[in-house]
Formats: structure tokens, sequence, C-alpha cells
């Protein structure tokens, strides 16, 4: 009962999470194409209210006329829409389901000892779990303020701190991998930069607006840092969407994290979101940005050729089909541990025969294909058994 009421929280928290993540960053990219549209207007009432940008849109039937002021409309309206709640949900109901998941689970999911066994401290591994999430945002957070500045005080530099935040990355993602199971390093490595993202709303995006409006309300002259501020962590976040999109997708991938240098297969793959999303950005621009799909091509071939498997010798073709009996032998010292009539890890039992029957498909897609199971290999299994596994599935069909 206990693995059947997870598998449901796992279920209703990843599917809350997808829904939020979605409007967190179709709000994003909506704003940062919006930004990139946005024309000069040519009515002098539109130039006497203060817009200093315009832009007529048509979507399902309606047109649309959005106006951007700076740094606000003369007349403040009492109702403004706030977008942060996208932002919050979503890194609650990720934070939720990692805990679900990965805490929880800790000596599955989170501790491979053939990596680090962490001195058989479980919690040790959670405290860092938690450490890497945290930590990242100070980090980043220093190099934006003290790296991140012109000499008038203004924000600018931003090359220089992209530079910076992208090399403390790639360091993150190497030390994730030293010490965490390949499948949770990559999603530890997508969660903190999340983090990033979703704490740049809470204590820089929105509490500059906040201030910005109160300073309006009570006669004061905003100060024009709030919106710089505002705007490059903005820009920041929109670069940071698509890279946290291909860590979180990466646990359905086993031999995506478990290749011997999976933290630079990672930079790699978060590299091309980020040249995408830059091409994105570029094109709102009307920038001829394709050179950035090319290297994407070329960087994405690149991996596949480095990832591929290298060719095995044919087994002897007079190799015996294996039996039944063979498979289960198998099966009970490598799955049955997860999988049995007490303790049926997502639903699925294997401790009789006929139950290795009615699951060989799911068996052999993922031990032998994916390779994901055992989880983290915690059983050991060999190349030997998997061979023996596959070739007793394919002699069924």
């Amino acid at each position: 009962m206990e693995s059947y009421l997870l598998d449901w929280a796992n279920l209703l928290l990843r599917w809350l999470h997808v829904i939020v993540g979605i409007a967190w960053i179709g709000a994003s990219f909506y704003f940062v194409w919006l930004d990139n549209h946005l024309h000069k207007p040519e009515a002098e009432d539109l130039k006497a209210k203060g817009v200093d940008g315009e832009l007529w849109a048509v979507h399902g039937g309606g047109f649309y006329n959005p106006q951007k002021y700076m740094v606000a409309p003369r007349n403040l309206p009492q109702n403004l829409h706030w977008f942060y709640w996208e932002s919050y949900w979503t890194w609650m109901s990720g934070f939720a389901l990692f805990v679900v998941l990965y805490l929880f689970n800790a000596d599955t999911f989170l501790i491979d000892k053939r990596v680090y066994d962490w001195g058989g401290s479980t919690a040790a591994a959670i405290a860092a779990a938690l450490g890497f999430l945290a930590l990242p945002w100070l980090v980043y957070d220093q190099i934006c303020r003290r790296f991140g500045h012109a000499r008038d005080g203004s924000i600018g530099n931003d090359g220089r701190v992209l530079a910076l935040i992208a090399a403390f990355i790639v360091l993150m993602s190497w030390a994730a991998t030293q010490v965490f199971a390949g499948r949770a390093a990559w999603l530890i490595v997508g969660a903190s930069i999340a983090t990033m993202m979703s704490a740049n709303v809470f204590y820089w995006i929105i509490p500059g607006q906040k201030q910005v409006i109160a300073d309006m309300r009570a006669g004061r002259t905003p100060d024009p840092l709030h919106g710089q501020r505002g705007k490059q962590r903005s820009v920041h976040n929109t670069y940071f969407t698509l890279p946290v999109l291909v860590a979180m997708l990466s646990n359905h991938y086993g031999f995506l994290y478990s290749h011997a240098q999976s933290w630079l297969v990672l930079v790699l793959l978060m590299l091309a979101g980020a040249l995408v999303r830059t091409w994105f950005v570029k094109r709102h621009k009307g920038v001829n940005a394709w050179p950035l799909l090319v290297a994407v091509a070329v960087l994405l071939v690149g991996l596949i050729v480095w990832l591929a498997p290298a060719p095995k010798p044919a087994a002897p073709a007079a190799a015996p089909v294996p039996t039944l009996a063979q498979v289960q032998a198998v099966v009970e010292q490598r799955c049955v541990m997860c999988h049995n009539a007490q303790f049926a890890q997502k639903g699925m039992q294997l401790h009789t025969p006929a139950l290795i029957e009615q699951h060989a498909q799911a068996v052999y897609q993922q031990t032998v294909l994916l390779k994901l199971m055992p989880l983290n290999n915690a059983t050991g299994i060999t190349d030997e058994e998997r061979a023996l596994l596959k070739r007793w599935f394919e002699a069924r069909r």
C-alpha cells in the first residue's frame, strides 16, 4: 500500500509540476518575444502617455495591442497582474517530487556506492543533495552582484557574468556526478539551476517591481536599478530554461547518465539547449542566427556518435536459448528484492515464473535495451546476465 500511494503521489506531483512549469516557461518565452517585437509608437497620444513600445497582434479571433511603459504609466492602475505564482509553484511542486521520489528513497535513487558510498550515511547524502539546491544560488547571486555592474553602477557586463555562470555550472555538473547516482546527479543539476531561476523571481524581480510601484504611489522617483536588475535576471532565466528541461528529461535515458563522462554529456546537452534558446531570442530581434542551429546540429551529431555503443562480437550461432528456469534464477538474484509480493516497485511483481512471462517485455526494455534496471545496478547484474535475458526474450518472439 505504501508503494501504491507513493506512486500516486509521484504521478500527481509530476503532473502538477509539468502544468505549472509550462505556465511559467510559456510566460517567460512570451515576454522575451514581446520585448523583442515592440515598436516605438508613432501616435502622439501614446507618446504623451509615456508608451515606450507597442505591438499589434492577432490570436484566437481577436486583436491585441500590448503596450510597454518605461518605467511605468503616469497613472498607475490599481489592478495589476503579477507573474510569479507560476514560478513559485513550479519550484514547490518540483521540490515535493524530489522529496517523494529521491529523498524518501535515497538508498535506491540518490546513492550509488560505486560512485560514492557516503560512509553508509543516508542522512549525509540527503543533506548534500539539499545543499546542492541552495549553494549554487548563493554563488550565482554573488557572481551577478560582484561582476554584473558597469562603472557607473548600472547593470552591465553581462557577457562576463554569463561566462562565469557557465563555468560554475560546468563545475557543479562535474561535482554532482562524483558524489550522487548518475540519474540523481543530472536531476540535481537541473533542480539547482531551476532554484536559481525561481530565486531570481522571489528575491529580485518581484521585490524590485513592488518597490518601483511603492515609490510611484508615494510620489518618489523610482530607482532605475530595480528595472535593470530585474531585466538581467529575467534574461538569465530565459537562457536557463532549455538546459533545465533536458536535465529533467534525462532520467528516462540511462545511456546518458550512466556514461563514464556523464558530466560532460550533461554539459554538452545543456549547451545545445542554451544555443537553441539564443537562436530564438536573436530570431525575435531579426538577427540571422542560423549558424547557431548548425552548431547545435553538429554538437548533437557529435554526441550521438560519441555515445554510440561499441559493436560487440556476435554470439555463437549455436548458443542455446536460455530456459525460463535460468531466467528466473537471474531475476530472483537481481530483481525480486524490489519486485515481489510485499514490495512491488512501480507495481511490478517478478517472484514467480508466470509473472516473469507476463512482464517479459518490460524486463527486456528496462534491463536489456535501456539498462535502467536494476537501478544504479545496485544488485550487480552482469553483462552476461543481460545477454541471457536478451536471448531468452528474443527467442520468444
